[in-house]
C-alpha cells in the first residue's frame, strides 16, 4: 500500500515574495481555487502581519476556498501569531505556521538572540498558536546550517508545546541530497515525539538541488512536501511542486508514495500562474515547459511514433495537456470553443466566457484558422478580474525610415473619451506615452514582452507589460493578431490595476526586530 505524502503549496506566500511577481487580490483568490482543484492538501495563503492588504487577502481565501487546509505564516512572536490566527479563522480547516531561525549565523547576525532566547520564543509562539488555531506547524529557519543538537532541543520544545507539523527547511538551498536525507533521518531518530507528528520538507533551489533534496527527505521519513507551482520563489526559487508530484507518480513502484493531487490539473495551474504573473516558464522546464513533450531529433521522433514510451516517461495527458487538436475558424460554434477550454482545464464565469467567445470571433474575422494554443492565449486575458476603468477605443501608429514614430490613441472611461498623440524613440514607446498622457498616470515601465502564441505569420501575438507605481508592480496581458493592439491593451490593463488599488492603510501590527522581509522559512 503506497504511503500518502501531503502537498503544502506556498505559491501565494513564499512564491509571491520573488522579485517581479505580484498578484491582484482577486487573482490570489482565483489561484487558490485552482490549487484546490489541483488537490493540494494545504494552501499557505500569505503572511498576514506584513500589511493590511495581505491580511485581507489571506482572510478572503480562508472564507472563499474549501477543501485544503488554509495556512498563514507568522514569526515567533505573539502579535504575529494572533494576526495569523485571526486571518485564517474563517477557514474550514485552519493552520498557523510559525517559525524562527536556528542557525548560528541567523541567530547572531539577524536576530541578535541567544540560543536560549530562540528556544523560548519558539516555545511561546507554538503555545500561543495552539491556543488560537486547531493546527500548528513549526519551522526552524535555515535548519540545514543549524547545529543538530540545538535543532533537536527546539523541535522537542515545539512538539511539547503543541505543534503537530515540524518543518525542516533548507532555506538557502545549501544541502546536498545525502546530507539532507541524513538530517531528516537523524531528527526522526533523536527528537522525542517526532514519530507522532508530520515531518515536512521545504527546499530552495539555489544549487539546483531542490527536487533531489525533497525526494531525499521523503525517503528518509518526511511526509509533507512544501513548494510552489513552477518553482517560483525568492532567489532561485522553491522546489517545483509539479516536479515532485510527477516524480512520485512516475516512480511510484520504486518509492512507494502517493498524493491526493489530480495531476491532470497541473498544466492548467501552471498556465494560470503564468497568466497572472506575466512570467512564463523556460521552454525546457521539467514537466510544464513548452518543450517538455517536444521531440525534434529524427531518432527521437521515430521512436515516439513507434511507441511513445521510448522517449516519454509520462504522457502529456497525465498533466492535463490538451490532446485534442481541433482547428477552429469563423464557422466554429460555441461548443467547439468550450471544448478547447475544457480540455485545457480552464474554467470561466458565464460573463467571462461570453466575452472570450466574442474575442475569438473577432480574431476569426482576421485569420482563417485559430489553433487551441491561440484560443488559450485569448482566454487568458479574461482571467483579469480588476475593474476596467479605461478601455481602448482605437489607435493609430505611424513609423518608418527617416521619420519619428508617432501614435494617436483614443481611450474611454464610461461616456468620456480622451484622445492623445505622442512621439517616441520607437512605435511602442510612442504608443505607451500617448496612453499615459490620456489616462493621466505615467508609471515606470519595468518590462515589456511580445511572443507568438503559435506558429505562422498571422499568429495571435501575446503581449505582457509590467508597470511600477508607488512601489507596486502591476502586470497587464493581452492578445491579438495585431501586436501593437495587444501591446496597447496590455499597457492599459496594467494601468487599470494601478488605478484600482485601494489606498495603503496603517499596518495591523508593529514591526519587531526581525522585519517582515527578513526571516522566512
Amino acid at each position: 500500500m503506497p504511503t500518502r505524502v501531503f502537498i503544502f503549496d506556498t505559491t501565494l506566500r513564499d512564491g509571491e515574495q520573488s522579485p517581479g511577481f505580484s498578484l491582484w487580490p482577486e487573482e490570489k483568490l482565483q489561484m487558490a481555487r485552482q490549487l484546490a482543484r489541483l488537490g493540494v492538501d494545504v494552501i499557505e495563503a500569505g503572511f498576514p502581519v506584513s500589511s493590511p492588504g495581505e491580511f485581507e487577502g489571506v482572510r478572503r481565501i480562508a472564507s472563499g476556498v474549501r477543501g485544503p487546509v488554509i495556512c498563514a505564516l507568522a514569526r515567533a512572536n505573539p502579535k504575529d501569531v494572533e494576526i495569523a490566527a485571526e486571518a485564517v479563522r474563517p477557514a474550514e480547516r485552519a493552520r498557523v505556521h510559525t517559525f524562527i531561525a536556528t542557525s548560528p549565523i541567523h541567530m547572531a547576525r539577524k536576530l541578535r538572540m541567544t540560543p536560549d532566547n530562540v528556544l523560548e520564543a519558539a516555545r511561546q509562539a507554538v503555545t500561543t498558536a495552539r491556543s488560537l488555531a486547531p493546527e500548528v506547524e513549526f519551522s526552524a529557519e535555515d535548519a540545514t546550517r543549524s547545529e543538530v543538537d540545538f535543532l533537536c532541543r527546539v523541535f522537542e520544545a515545539a512538539i511539547a508545546a503543541g505543534a503537530s507539523i515540524i518543518n525542516i527547511p533548507d532555506t538557502v538551498g545549501y544541502a546536498l541530497p545525502e546530507e539532507y536525507g541524513a538530517l531528516v533521518r537523524t531528527l526522526l531518530e533523536r527528537v522525542p515525539g517526532m514519530d507522532r507528528v508530520t515531518v515536512s520538507v521545504h527546499c530552495h533551489n539555489d544549487l539546483g538541488l531542490a527536487t533531489a533534496n525533497t525526494l531525499a527527505g521523503l525517503l528518509a521519513g518526511a511526509r509533507q512536501v512544501e513548494g510552489t507551482i513552477n518553482g517560483i520563489g525568492e532567489r532561485a526559487g522553491n522546489v517545483a511542486l509539479e516536479e515532485v508530484i510527477m516524480a512520485l507518480a512516475t516512480r511510484r513502484e520504486s518509492m512507494g508514495f502517493t498524493t491526493g493531487v489530480a495531476t491532470t490539473q497541473i498544466h492548467a495551474t501552471s498556465r494560470l500562474l503564468c497568466a497572472f504573473t506575466g512570467i512564463d516558464v523556460q521552454p525546457n522546464k521539467a514537466v510544464v515547459g513548452a518543450n517538455a513533450f517536444a521531440h525534434e531529433a529524427g531518432i527521437h521522433q521515430h521512436g515516439v511514433l513507434v511507441d511513445r514510451r521510448t522517449y516519454e516517461i509520462m504522457t502529456p495527458a497525465a498533466i492535463g495537456l490538451p490532446t485534442n487538436r481541433l482547428v477552429l475558424g469563423k464557422h466554429s460554434g460555441r461548443h467547439a470553443f468550450e471544448k478547447v477550454l475544457e480540455d485545457a482545464g480552464i474554467h470561466l464565469a458565464p460573463a467571462d466566457l461570453d466575452r472570450a467567445f466574442s474575442r475569438f470571433k473577432d480574431v476569426c474575422d482576421r485569420k482563417k484558422t485559430v489553433s487551441p494554443d491561440e484560443v488559450i492565449a485569448l482566454v487568458e486575458e479574461q482571467f483579469a478580474t480588476f475593474p476596467r476603468t479605461w478601455e481602448l477605443v482605437r489607435f493609430a501608429v505611424t513609423t518608418g525610415t527617416g521619420r519619428p514614430p508617432e501614435a494617436t490613441v483614443v481611450v474611454s472611461r464610461g461616456p468620456r473619451d480622451e484622445e492623445r498623440t505622442a512621439s517616441g524613440d520607437g512605435p511602442v514607446n510612442a504608443l505607451f506615452d500617448a496612453i499615459a498622457s490620456a489616462v493621466g498616470v505615467r508609471p515606470e515601465l519595468v518590462d515589456y514582452t511580445v511572443r507568438a502564441a503559435a506558429g505562422g505569420a498571422d499568429a495571435v501575438g501575446e503581449s505582457v507589460v509590467k508597470l511600477r507605481w508607488d512601489g507596486d508592480l502591476s502586470v497587464g496581458r493581452a492578445s491579438s493578431t495585431d501586436v501593437m493592439e495587444a501591446s496597447a491593451r496590455a499597457y492599459l490593463g496594467a494601468v487599470n490595476k494601478i488605478l484600482a488599488r485601494p489606498p495603503v492603510a496603517a499596518a495591523p501590527a508593529p514591526r519587531t526586530t526581525a522585519g517582515a522581509s527578513e526571516g522566512r522559512a
